[in-house]
């Protein structure tokens, strides 16, 4: 049977992405390959339990919500998510994944929302970006940019016009709970026009920067 590592299982609302304010089943997986400065599940980097997939399931369902979303960590970091993902989606629920966009997101059943994280050259890993996984994208799917700074929007937009994101996906920004003023990001995705979603993260409004929310 296999196993994955899990730093917690919670039902919530859904803070960001086009599902924002459902109330969803979110199991964050443990490990991540990458350190952005501005991380704020540091927690999730260790530790955790190992569950059979199937018990992992199980434990979804008995939340009585149809939305799960697996996340982490980086949830492909560990082989065994791809399996995840599927008997979620076999399951009968709304999957979505959010990925830094690191590593491949081929294997991802396309039944699964792939909410894939661009790495900004604030984040400090603008390095990793495999870019290939941009080919991929499909309506089905979001691409979500964190802004530090001008330099970070500008950058976003290149990477926009260069792959023509919006034309295959909806791309989201968000600004960086510490590093960006959120008012001054929203001032400039107008200014410029972007047809780009501005977002904030609900369940920090909410409930503050905290693990199971």
């Amino acid at each position: 049977m296999t196993q994955l590592r899990i730093t917690e299982i919670f039902c919530s609302l859904q803070g960001e992405s086009c599902s924002v304010g459902y109330a969803t089943v979110f199991v964050r997986l443990t490990g991540c390959p990458l350190r952005c400065y501005y991380c704020d599940t540091t927690y999730a980097y260790s530790g955790g339990d190992l569950l059979d997939i199937d018990a992992i399931v199980e434990q979804v369902q008995g939340n009585g919500v149809p939305c799960v979303t697996v996340t982490g960590g980086e949830p492909l970091a560990q082989e065994g998510a791809i399996e995840l993902l599927n008997k979620l989606c076999d399951a009968g629920l709304t999957v979505s994944l959010e990925t830094s966009g690191a590593l491949d997101i081929e294997p991802v059943d396309t039944r699964v929302s792939r909410v894939v994280d661009i790495k900004t050259p604030g984040s400090g890993e603008a390095s990793k970006n495999l870019w290939k996984n941009l080919a991929l994208l499909t309506s089905n799917d979001q691409v979500k940019f964190v802004i530090c700074d001008r330099t970070d929007f500008d950058w976003s937009k290149r990477i926009l016009e260069k792959y023509q994101l919006t034309e295959s996906c909806e791309v989201l920004f968000s600004p960086s709970m510490d590093e960006m003023d959120a008012t001054q990001l929203a001032d400039w995705i107008v200014e410029e026009r972007l047809p780009v979603r501005f977002q904030l993260q609900l369940h920090k409004i909410l409930w503050g920067n905290k693990p199971g929310v």
